[in-house]
């Protein structure tokens, strides 16, 4: 007697799923709706990127008319590493970012937090803190420079009057005040902008979470530490990688100050001088270069620390 085995069932395989005919016209749609903004950025950011890298691996001059352009190779940015001037461009810029982000950063949180309460007035004192911010950079740096005038100064006139100087100081012209003077320009200037992005990442946390704190006895200080801060992480990076890159090609303060001293020179003051009043193009084109990854590196950074605070 023969006993009849199961039949195995057939293996299954999963079958693919197939696009729909209507998505493949959205994925074709799209496409169609990607490709102006993708020419227009590849006609005004990655063609001109793209000549600057090549430029400067050339020894091309400003306005040299039919000169023929030569390939150097390497030679801009071996002369680059060992460019003692565009080195100290690069720590006095690094410096002026340090500085003016931090203080930009904790005076802009003050006032986020002060406008973010509740009190009467708070939409007119929001418009007005904006003023400093909308005065353009050029005439606000004009404005502080006859400010710091040794002579007229309306800063040395007060500190002499409150008996703190006995005498006017050239607050731009030395060294040991250069820095600072320009530093507190940005800060008075760009301050509100970081408190109004601070202050729209303020709006978005939900205030149940506040009034269950205050239900359950925290401390506003707690409150701060445990609830402000945790969720407002998003705007803060945003914040922090908007006013570093700014600040990282800083040009207009410091130009308006300082003209092109070498001893007050920006990474960006320096490329516009070794292109437009040396002329040497291939070289300032490798300054551009070594600007860019050095402003690349930082994006890098935020955005690693941006990943890392999302896990």
């Amino acid at each position: 007697m023969s006993v009849i085995q199961p039949a195995t069932p057939a293996r299954t395989f999963p079958r693919r799923r197939r696009s729909t005919r209507l998505q493949r016209k959205q994925t074709r749609l799209a496409w169609f709706m990607l490709v102006p903004a993708l020419a227009v950025v590849a006609v005004v950011a990655i063609y001109p990127l793209g000549l600057t890298v090549y430029q400067s691996f050339t020894n091309e001059q400003f306005l040299a008319g039919l000169q023929p352009v030569d390939f150097v190779g390497l030679d801009n940015y071996r002369y680059l590493l060992d460019d003692t001037i565009f080195r100290d461009s690069v720590v006095l810029t690094i410096k002026f970012t340090v500085i003016t982000v931090a203080f930009e950063f904790v005076l802009g949180m003050i006032i986020a937090l002060v406008v973010n309460s509740g009190f009467k007035g708070r939409g007119v004192m929001r418009a007005v803190m904006l003023v400093p911010w909308a005065i353009p950079t050029v005439i606000s740096a004009q404005m502080w420079k006859w400010m710091y005038n040794d002579i007229f100064g309306v800063i040395n006139d007060g500190l002499l009057r409150l008996h703190i100087i006995d005498h006017g100081v050239a607050w731009i012209s030395q060294p040991s005040t250069a820095l600072a003077s320009v530093c507190a320009v940005d800060i008075w200037k760009t301050t509100p902008f970081v408190a109004l992005l601070l202050l729209a990442g303020m709006q978005v946390i939900p205030t149940d979470l506040y009034e269950a704190a205050n239900v359950d006895g925290v401390s506003k200080w707690h409150q701060f530490w445990r609830i402000t801060m945790p969720l407002l992480m998003p705007a803060i990076l945003v914040t922090l990688i908007f006013r570093t890159l700014d600040a990282l090609r800083v040009f207009d303060v410091f130009y308006v100050f300082f003209g092109s001293r070498p001893d007050t020179q920006t990474m960006a003051i320096y490329d516009q001088n070794t292109i437009v009043t040396v002329g040497d193009v291939g070289y300032g084109a490798a300054v551009s270069v070594a600007i860019f990854l050095i402003i690349g590196l930082f994006v890098v950074i935020y955005t690693t620390f941006m990943r890392v605070q999302e896990r």
